[in-house]
């Protein structure tokens, strides 16, 4: 298997930031491929592949912040009625995050950057639920000040007590 064909195969996002900018350098050379119908578009190419891999990240980071959000109501929010859905919501994206992984497994790599990026911003969301409620929001900031959550609590079976 060559070096791309295996990066494709454990690092999907690496391996379209590595293609984009082969792409890029392509174009930069002028080597064009000129068939019958038409020029490759070098540029718009790279663009389109960089963007593919962004989506990725991007749909992962969205379901790590979504647990995160949901950990710290159902570790900090005294309210009773709402924790069902909560728990509803964090199992939904948990499967979600195992699917990408379980497909993508380059992504692995990548979720304690995500951790650590949507941490301090679900942090705040939660703080401004709570305060809307009516609910304390201490617990917040004890719980970044503690270090967050890890990647095993977000991705595993953890539920705060």
């Amino acid at each position: 298997m060559s070096v791309d064909a295996e990066l494709y195969v454990t690092d999907f996002i690496g391996w379209t930031e590595q293609q984009a900018r082969l792409l890029r350098a392509a174009a930069a050379q002028r080597i064009d491929f000129a068939p019958a119908d038409g020029m490759l578009d070098w540029n718009h190419l790279a663009e389109e592949v960089e963007c593919l891999g962004r989506s990725y990240r991007q749909a992962l980071a969205g379901r790590v912040g979504m647990v995160i959000e949901h950990l710290l109501q159902l570790e900090i929010s005294p309210a009773d009625d709402l924790r069902a859905g909560w728990l509803d919501t964090i199992r939904r994206a948990r499967n979600d995050m195992d699917g990408w992984l379980t497909n993508e497994p380059g992504l692995r790599q990548r979720l304690p950057e995500l951790v650590a990026e949507q941490m301090p911003w679900m942090a705040r969301r939660v703080a401004e639920l709570l305060r809307a409620a009516g609910e304390p929001v201490e617990g917040v900031a004890a719980r970044v000040q503690a270090g967050g959550y890890t990647v095993e609590q977000i991705t595993g079976d953890w539920l705060p007590p």
